[in-house]
């Protein structure tokens, strides 16, 4: 692992906040400029995932147009970049402009170092959250799991299971919460399978009426009923040689679960109003979100029939267990409905993301795409915020991704705790803490406590 400093851009013109900001940044190395045309050749030489921009360059020192210009010029040349703009105090409507070109975020002069450290490393996190994103998508371009982006092991996991199966002519049962992608693993096993030059048939089981879900599985002869005018063959004869699948099997009629057990053992199939056996070499891969071995118990599906479909069962995660692939898939949602939409929205606001991270999504991967195609339509400016993917913005403060940040959080965590216990007594915290009593002190000096 690299122990080199992230790369951070400062264009500002001022030799005393470019000294005050290089000693209280310590752990970033600062790339300096003070004009516009320094800046794009720093920017261009370093390619820093952040730009500490002030808005009142020279020529133009007591306004912001230059500032604004140079905002317009890096995010030209390099969209992804992240852009803090620094203004003074009356400087919030050139703020809140930058904002709406397509800046980041923003502080004020005088600053507080923390605030920036901690609005620096939430920036360098979306920029990597960005760039993984893009990765995945490159490689997924070359993927037979096309449509399935994620970075949680948990995910990855079942990607491999996918991979091993695949091969295999064996029945894939899904499992999974609505909207956890389970179409998208279904199409993975039929591609990376020997079968994959064949049809992929689809068929929701919970979709069609009962009265007529048979004739769709199976077929009918000319006259089997009222209207049948010609011989039709059901979804399981024209996936001969293919791949059948089959969402929501848990809504499967108990008559029909009886002729589709003896389709899976005898893979021969009669059409509705037909009396010869016709067979049929097709690979089944079927889905539900329902409690399966529930419904045995309430004989609402058959138990043998269970069996016959989990020669291989894979469970999907919901999206609220798969940590990171929410921010993950909305970055990839955005990307193609901006392009599709023609909108020059190039992220997420810091309140969206935390609101991405937070959020439960019952709904999951399903309810996440709607909302970022909602947002990506009613979104005013070139960031995507909390407000228009209609969440509440997360609650809890975000922790801190510096190191040093969050080391003085635990430290201040331990010692506070420590003190609780011995009812503040100092010595004895510190022997619970294994270290000095002068230790101690320097270290609650150093955190505020007295």
């Amino acid at each position: 692992m690299s122990d080199a400093k992230p790369k951070i851009l400062l264009v500002e013109d001022d030799p005393g906040l470019q000294k005050q900001l290089k000693w209280s940044l310590g752990d970033y190395e600062l790339v300096v400029a003070d004009d516009r045309d320094s800046a794009i050749t720093q920017l261009r030489r370093h390619e820093p995932a952040v730009v500490l921009l002030d808005l009142g360059l020279p020529p133009d020192v007591d306004g912001a147009t230059e500032g604004l210009a140079t905002l317009q010029q890096i995010l030209t040349l390099v969209p992804t970049t992240k852009i803090i703009v620094v203004t003074g105090n009356l400087d919030r409507s050139n703020a809140v402009q930058a904002i709406r070109l397509g800046a980041y975020d923003f502080f004020q002069k005088p600053f507080d170092p923390d605030t920036l450290a901690l609005m620096i490393a939430r920036a360098l996190h979306v920029h990597a959250l960005e760039s993984e994103n893009r990765m995945l998508l490159a490689k997924q371009s070359g993927s037979a799991l096309r449509g399935l982006i994620t970075s949680s092991d948990s995910m990855l996991k079942i990607c491999r299971t996918v991979e091993k199966v695949a091969p295999a002519n064996v029945t894939v049962l899904l499992l999974g919460e609505s909207g956890t992608g389970k179409e998208v693993l279904a199409h993975g096993v039929h591609d990376l399978s020997p079968r994959a030059g064949k049809r992929f048939v689809a068929i929701n089981c919970a979709a069609i009426p009962d009265t007529l879900l048979e004739s769709e599985l199976f077929g009918y002869e000319k006259g089997a009923f009222t209207g049948a005018a010609k011989q039709t063959a059901g979804r399981i004869e024209y996936a001969n040689e293919g791949t059948l699948f089959l969402d929501e099997i848990g809504d499967l009629p108990l008559p029909l679960q009886a002729k589709f057990l003896r389709f899976l053992q005898e893979r021969v199939i009669e059409r509705l109003g037909g009396r010869g056996e016709i067979p049929v070499d097709v690979r089944v891969v079927c889905a539900t979100h329902r409690d399966l071995t529930g419904m045995i118990k309430e004989g609402s599906f058959r138990e043998d029939l269970y069996y016959r479909l989990s020669e291989i069962t894979v469970k999907i995660p919901p999206l609220r267990e798969r940590p990171g692939d929410a921010v993950l898939l909305a970055q990839a949602f955005l990307e193609r409905n901006a392009q599709e939409l023609g909108r020059n929205i190039r992220g997420f606001s810091p309140d969206a993301l935390n609101a991405l991270e937070s959020h439960a999504w019952p709904g999951n991967v399903r309810e996440l795409e709607n909302l970022v195609k909602r947002a990506t339509i009613m979104a005013d400016g070139t960031q995507i915020t909390a407000s228009d993917l209609s969440l509440e913005p997360g609650h809890a403060d975000p922790q801190p991704l510096n190191l040093r940040q969050a080391r003085e959080n635990a430290e201040r965590q331990a010692i506070t705790r420590a003190l609780n216990q011995t009812d503040n007594s100092v010595a004895q915290a510190a022997e619970l803490l294994g270290i000095t009593r002068p230790t101690l002190y320097d270290l609650m000096a150093k955190i505020g406590l007295k």
